[in-house]
């Protein structure tokens, strides 16, 4: 019989974890990836959040290969933190790098994931 742990990370994108509702990071799926390790955790929202507001920054100006780019690495790094919002906005990105607002929902969903990260780590 395999434990908790080990199915979540034999799926390292999560992608069979739901999102928690009315969170923008699901902290159970972050808490199996980190094997609960709360400094850990700590470090990896902290690099997260950098990774995507720098995806935010840069997104929209990019050209459509540099956004296929940016938006698949982030979607694998939200993916892996329990972001699941901004990973499948990025997914969309990915299918269609001009969709506008998808690019404008990412921004608004990257915003929100940086405030709650800051709200928790008071």
């Amino acid at each position: 019989m395999r434990k908790q742990a080990d199915v979540a990370f034999s799926m390292p994108g999560g992608e069979a974890c739901g999102q928690s509702p009315g969170r923008p990071v699901d902290l159970v799926h972050l808490a199996r990836q980190t094997m609960g390790d709360r400094d850990l955790e700590r470090e990896v929202l902290g690099l997260f959040v950098q990774q995507a507001l720098s995806v935010r920054d840069e997104i929209a100006a990019a050209d459509a290969k540099r956004r296929l780019f940016l938006a698949h690495g982030l979607k694998g790094a939200a993916r892996g933190i329990g972001a699941f919002a901004v990973a499948d906005c990025a997914a969309e990105i990915e299918r269609d790098p001009q969709d506008g607002r998808a690019l404008k929902r990412l921004g608004g969903l990257i915003d929100s994931v940086r405030d709650f990260v800051a709200a928790i780590s008071r």
